[in-house]
Order: C-alpha cells, then structure tokens, then sequence
C-alpha cells in the first residue's frame, strides 16, 4: 500500500506565472529556435549536416521558461547535449542491427552518463535518441553529430538566453555556470 500511497504526491500544483514572465519565455524560445532554424535553412542544409533537432524544443522550455532550475543552467544545456549524442552515436554504431535495443540502451546510457557528470538535462535524453532512430541523413553524420547540432545548436540558443533572460529586472540566468 505505501508503494501506491507514493504516487498521491505530496505538494499542490505550482503557482502560475505573471503575464511578464510568459511573454520573456515566449521571446525567448521564439528568437533562440528562430536563430537556430535560420541557420539551419539558410546555411546548413545546404551541406549534408542538420542543425536544428527535435531536442531544442524541449530545451527552450528549460532555457527560456524555466530559467532557474538546475537542468537550464548552460553546463546543462550544452553537456547533456553533448554527452547524449557521444552516446547516441555510439550505440547506433554499435547496434544498428538492433534499433529496438539500441534506442533504450541510448537514452538509458545518456541519464546515467549525465547524472555522473552533473550535467543532467531531460532533452539530452532525445538528442541520444534521435541519433539512434533519426534518418539516414542523422545517421550519415556519424560523430559530426556531437559538433553538428549537438553542441553547436545549444551554444547558439544559450547566446540567445543569456540576451534575453536577462533583459527585465526580474529575470537572472544563469545561477551557474560550473
């Protein structure tokens, strides 16, 4: 019965947040997705690399909505990202006969290599992922994946972050660096 009981919680839901706070997470998201995408568009895809990944769009809700926690501070960001998709790559290139396998053993991998370094970063988890079940183009990059988007990607929504989040009074990011 106590293992059930867990699953009640033990606190409210959370306060909402003031209109000022919603639009600087929306301004936000808006100009670090959009900055990533034009480059994405116009410059790299192009070439044979991909810049913009499903993944950032779960970081923008850390980066620029929730700009305290622990896990959008940038040695976060930019180290979950990284670490996942050294570990995302290398699973597939590992197993690519066995995707089934392949893919929990990635994002399996990623917490526990996050959690290890204190870089822990929920979208990480889908930048493993992604290189694991992404297209043959993902696949393709092979370790250039790390650069391009793993860590490229993040330095430039982080730059975007550090602008915008610390525009009004009231916001301050980051709380850490290190």
């Amino acid at each position: 019965m106590d293992y059930f009981n867990k699953m009640k919680g033990t606190t409210k839901s959370p306060p909402a947040v003031g209109v000022s706070e919603i639009v600087w997470s929306w301004v936000g998201s808006f100009i670090g997705i959009a900055a990533v995408a034009i480059i994405n568009y116009n410059i790299v895809d192009k070439t044979d690399l991909v810049l913009i990944i499903g993944s950032f769009g779960a970081s923008a809700v850390l980066i620029y909505g929730a700009i305290r926690s622990p896990l959008a501070q940038p040695r976060n960001l930019i180290g979950g990202h990284v670490i996942s998709a050294v570990i995302g790559v290398t699973t597939y290139k590992l197993l690519p006969a066995y995707l089934m396998l392949a893919a929990p053993i990635a994002v399996a991998t990623s917490i526990a290599a996050m959690h290890a370094t204190k870089t822990l970063h929920p979208p990480g988890g889908a930048t493993a992922l992604i290189a694991v079940i992404g297209s043959q183009k993902i696949h393709n990059l092979g370790y250039f994946y790390v650069l391009i988007p793993g860590a490229v990607g993040p330095v430039i929504m982080l730059a975007v972050a550090l602008l915008v989040n610390n525009i009004p009074k009231n916001r301050r990011y980051p709380e850490f660096w290190l």
